[in-house]
Order: C-alpha cells, then sequence, then structure tokens
C-alpha cells in the first residue's frame, strides 16, 4: 500500500499524484484520461478504455465431449465476447460439442467455421443485461419446476415431470448470465455503474441464483423419481404436497426479502423464512413416520423426494440469511 498527500492547486482544485508503478503497468501517462467512480465513501480509479468487444482464443485440440462444452461455457462466463476454438482439425464431435454449448447459453451463436476454427460470438450487449432480471427470472422458473415436479408425483402425470426436467435449461442458461455479470461488475467499476446496481448488491443476487439453480436441480430430481413411481397412498400424497407448500412458501418469502427496498420489511419477511425452516424439520419427520408402512423400495424413493424438498426449503432459508445481511446497515 501506498498513501499520497491531497494538494491544493489554483487555490479549489485537489489533487494527488499517482504511483509510477502502477501507472506504467496500465500504460498511464502525461496525457492520458482516468475515469473517477464514486462508491459510497470511496473512490475508484481506472484508466480509461474504448468500449470494444471482449476476444478470446481457446485451443481445443485435447478437449471433446463435455469438457470441451464446460470450456466454452467458462470462457463465456470469464467475460469473453468472442471465442475462438482453435486446432490442427476440429473433429465432427467437436464441432457437436461446440453446439451443444452455444444453445445452453443466452445470444451466443457460431459466427464462422473454418476447418481449424471456430468463431462464437455473443450477440447482446452486456450493458443492457439486467442481474435482476435474471434473478427474478429464475426465481419463478425454479419455484413453479418444484411446484409441478410434486404434482407429476401426486397425480402420477409424466408429461408435467418430463416438462419439469426439460425446464432446468432455462434455469442453467440465466445462472450462466448471472455469473457473467457478476464476474463483470467485479472486473470493471464500469460494469457496475452501466448495471446500476451496487457491487455489494450484485454478489447477493449470485448468491442468491446459486441457491435457486440448486433448488431445480432438486425438482429435477424429484421429477425424475416421479417417472418411475405409480401410485402413491392418498395420506402420503397429501403431505408431500403440503411439505411442497411449505418450502414453496420459504422460497417466497426468502426472495421478497432479498428484493425489498425497505430494510424493515426485508428483516420482517427474512426472519419469518428462517423460522418457517426450522418447523420443516418436523414436518419432514412426520412424514418419514408414514413411509414405515410402505414396500421398503418406494419408501426409499420417497425419502429421496422429502429429502429434496427439506434441501430445497434450507436453500431458501440461505437467501433469506443473505436478504438479512442485505438489509444491514452498512459500515
Amino acid at each position: 500500500m501506498e498513501t499520497r498527500k491531497v494538494q491544493v492547486t489554483g487555490g479549489s482544485t485537489y489533487t494527488v499524484s499517482l504511483p509510477k508503478s502502477w501507472a506504467t503497468d496500465n500504460d498511464v501517462s502525461a496525457g492520458t484520461t482516468v475515469e473517477f467512480y464514486p462508491e459510497d465513501d470511496a473512490l475508484l480509479l481506472t484508466p480509461q478504455s474504448e468500449t470494444h468487444r471482449q476476444k478470446g482464443t481457446l485451443d481445443i485440440s485435447n478437449l471433446e465431449g463435455e469438457r470441451l462444452t464446460r470450456a466454452v461455457m467458462t470462457m463465456y462466463v470469464s467475460g469473453f465476447d468472442i471465442i475462438s476454438l482453435e486446432a490442427g482439425r476440429i473433429t465432427t464431435d467437436q464441432r457437436r460439442a461446440i453446439r451443444s454449448a452455444t444453445q445452453g447459453l443466452v445470444g451466443v451463436e457460431v459466427l464462422e467455421e473454418t476447418t481449424d476454427s471456430v468463431v462464437i460470438q455473443d450477440l447482446l450487449d452486456s450493458s443492457e443485461l439486467s442481474i435482476v432480471n435474471a434473478v427474478t427470472r429464475m426465481r419463478l422458473i425454479a419455484q413453479s419446476m418444484l411446484e409441478d415436479a410434486v404434482r407429476a408425483l401426486v397425480e402420477n402425470d409424466d408429461d408435467i415431470a418430463r416438462d419439469v426436467i426439460e425446464r432446468d435449461d432455462d434455469v442453467d442458461r440465466l445462472w450462466l448470465v448471472v455469473s457473467r455479470i457478476f464476474r463483470a461488475t467485479l472486473r470493471s467499476p464500469r460494469a457496475a455503474e452501466e448495471l446500476g446496481v451496487p457491487r455489494e448488491d450484485c454478489f447477493d443476487f449470485h448468491s442468491s441464483a446459486r441457491q435457486l439453480e440448486r433448488v431445480a436441480d432438486h425438482a429435477v430430481k424429484i421429477s425424475t423419481l416421479a417417472l418411475k413411481h405409480d401410485d402413491i397412498p392418498e395420506g402420503v400424497a397429501d403431505a408431500l404436497a403440503e411439505l411442497q407448500n411449505d418450502a414453496f412458501d420459504i422460497l417466497e418469502k426468502s426472495m421478497d426479502a432479498l428484493f425489498a427496498d425497505d430494510s424493515a420489511e426485508a428483516n420482517e419477511l427474512g426472519h419469518a423464512a428462517r423460522e418457517a425452516v426450522l418447523e420443516i424439520d418436523e414436518h419432514t419427520r412426520t412424514i418419514d413416520e408414514m413411509l414405515r408402512d410402505l414396500d421398503p423400495v418406494q419408501a426409499q424413493s420417497l425419502g429421496l423426494i422429502i429429502d429434496s424438498l427439506s434441501r430445497s426449503a434450507d436453500y431458501g432459508g440461505n437467501i433469506a440469511e443473505t436478504a438479512l445481511q442485505k438489509a444491514a446497515p452498512r459500515p
């Protein structure tokens, strides 16, 4: 850390010198324009840079299948707008993996293909993306998935179960968008300013989005198990539906607390959600007792569903904790 004394020039202008090592490392010299970003009681300084598309190159010679797909998604989340994938010769399987990756990303399309390279590009304007809208959309999809997953189980409706499984792709795409936006705000104060959301709030939204992504995963797990189930006893079905309602209510209160502008409202909703999580354990024990009279195989499968609903409620509790921290006074 280096310190500098503030000087007064011209009788009214405050000036401060820049560390030469920092200036050299960032190509700052006489005449360079720098940008200042006020952030509460701090002032962030960065060299002014021209707005341009970030380009990245990835050698995929030794990548294929899931590893290649994940590598492309990682480049996207890292903030590259144009990604050039190169190899001595790109195989058919590699092209298939690249197409799979682009289909799993929002606004990304193949721009150019040759024998030894594939160029993909993000067609969305990053400054127009909203982390709040993305998280809100994740909330609606994840909660409806959880609700429909239990309905598919109780009503023995395989079509609903398959629809829930397909909707998980939408949640995953939104999760990657949220991650991309969040990482951009960490790299650049300009990104946070264009977004219009404080960086601390971006962290809270990113953290909560991760919990919603996990809720969606458990909805998929419940739906997958529902496809293997025939009719289940009416008493157990009613109890599971009630447990799902409790988990849904926790998620609803938690997300309302996260988005609340009034700190008093956020605290009330957040604490209510946290207290409701504690009551879930007693509810799950009651259903576990009901499973003792069932066939062991069916009981085990239903036990996994109970666990998924309980974990979904816990994820709601995690969001509530984040909301309470967001609403707390800041030093």
